[in-house]
């Protein structure tokens, strides 16, 4: 698209940080354009069909270790923006300020595609798309009651400065459509849901018949299966319920802002403390090309990384912005990341993964005389340490072997626990490119999650289960 920002905007901003770094120890400044395209359809009915151009930016000041921060969607504001920001920080700054030191970088990045740039397809195909899978859905079984799809896309391009030295111009698109189907007979109502999303082509959305029909099907399915009945069992997950698992039950405890604000559950986070099995491995990383949750530097001008998280079982690492790295005494990791100019950004998880292991898929039932094989998510929902998911599909393991399906599985437990509890870890893996991370009022942020099949032993299921 062309560019709505100043031809001069680089100039702009390194005159503003000229003439006002020197009443902080820390200023930067962002300018953002987007566009965004937004369909949702509810049965037959269309909810939102939207295209949308934005242009804004953010400032954030720090000093004495208080921060002032101001968001803006007029350009010739900025240097009132600048003001109040430095004089919100200054208001507030009593301490020191602590910022993990990084190399000043100039450079320009942008995330290719692939394929297709979704800006390229008219609206009207996006919207065809959504009526063809609505289709699908609806027209699958009697027993479907309700169905809905969302298409969105966003394309960002982000110019940000620092009194550091840093200027940096970074793009992307990013896209993502979710289904769900709720199937009922009588007093019994199913539903299952499906999301998948991309960074690379908009044809990544156009092949997903099967997985439409799918979500569809599991659910009129369901509404004939015995519930679980509940109890505690050894499970074995897909890797999709393993990705989920990492990222929801385990990759916030790893964001340190969620450590160095809380003693408690720093000391339960202390480095070098076993949380698993010896061949357990965990990490999260922008660094891993091609996942909706890389980027090549975040949103404080850090370059990406991959940090471990586990190694070998034991805490090694956790997630940093340029602030907690610097309280904590340990390295920046580049996790710094907003939703966009709205907002400042905060320590969010990127692509968050569990390596693969060497037990072969089908070894992970032996001699399970009776438990639980649970596949794909529905929904679920964390409280600190401990967690509830609800599985999309489940089936009872009888002596080793996968039996009778069943409904109504959630699996809740103490995430600490339950990584001490893995006994077997899969050969298989398998990226998850649906999600979309929440925390501190961004909702919403790509990530990635991936993963193996796990085997674990002490799960408590059974249950109702909260929608994500």
């Amino acid at each position: 698209m062309p560019s709505m920002l100043p031809s001069d905007a680089q100039n702009l901003l390194a005159d503003l940080l000229a003439r006002y770094r020197a009443r902080v120890d820390f200023l930067s400044i962002r300018l953002e354009e987007s566009e965004d395209t937004d369909i949702l359809l509810r049965g037959d009915r269309i909810e939102t069909l939207s295209e949308s151009i934005s242009i804004g930016g953010q400032v954030r000041a720090c000093f004495k270790g208080g921060w002032g921060f101001a968001s803006f969607n007029q350009l010739e504001t900025l240097a009132e923006r600048v003001e109040e920001a430095i004089s919100a920080a200054r208001i507030v700054g009593d301490d020191e300020t602590l910022l993990a030191p990084v190399q000043p970088i100039q450079d320009v990045r942008r995330l290719p595609l692939v394929g297709t740039d979704p800006r390229h397809i008219p609206l009207i195909r996006k919207k065809e798309l959504c009526n063809h899978y609505a289709e699908i859905l609806r027209s699958l079984d009697p027993q479907i009651a309700t169905t809905s799809v969302r298409y969105g896309d966003s394309s960002q391009r982000v110019l940000l400065a620092t009194s550091d030295g840093t200027l940096l111009e970074q793009s992307w698109v990013d896209m993502e459509m979710r289904f769900a189907a709720t199937a009922r007979n009588g007093e019994t109502v199913q539903t299952s849901r499906e999301t998948t999303g991309s960074r690379k082509a908009y044809e990544d959305l156009e092949e997903l018949d099967h997985q439409v029909t799918s979500a569809a099907q599991r659910a009129v399915d369901a509404l004939d299966l015995p519930p679980v009945q509940g109890s505690t069992y050894t499970v074995v997950i897909d890797p999709i319920l393993t990705g989920l698992f990492v990222h929801e039950a385990f990759g916030h405890l790893s964001e340190a802002d969620m450590t160095y604000e809380n003693p408690d559950l720093l000391e339960v986070m202390t480095l070098g403390r076993r949380f698993g099995p010896e061949n357990l491995q965990i990490f999260d990383g922008a660094a891993a090309v091609g996942h909706r949750g890389s980027y090549y530097y975040d949103d404080e001008g850090v370059p990406a990384t991959t940090t471990q998280l586990i190694k070998d079982g034991v805490l090694v690492g956790r997630l940093h912005s340029r602030e907690t790295a610097g309280k904590l005494d340990e390295a920046p990791t580049g996790n710094a990341r907003c939703l966009s100019y709205h907002y400042p950004p905060i320590v969010r998880m990127t692509n968050t993964w569990i390596e693969r292991g060497d037990t072969p898929v089908e070894s992970l039932f032996s001699g399970i005389k009776e438990g639980v094989y649970a596949r794909n998510w529905l929904g679920g929902m964390t409280n600190g340490e401990m967690f509830t998911f609800a599985a999309g599909e489940a089936w009872m393991i009888r002596d080793g072997k996968v039996a009778e399906p069943i409904r109504d599985v959630t699996l809740s437990g103490n995430v600490f626990t339950t990584l001490a509890d893995i006994e077997a870890i899969g050969d298989d893996f398998y990226w998850d490119e649906s999600g979309g991370c929440g925390k501190g009022g961004q909702s919403g942020l790509p990530v990635g999650c991936g993963g193996p099949s796990l085997r674990i032993r002490n799960v408590v299921v059974g249950g109702e289960a909260t929608d994500l």
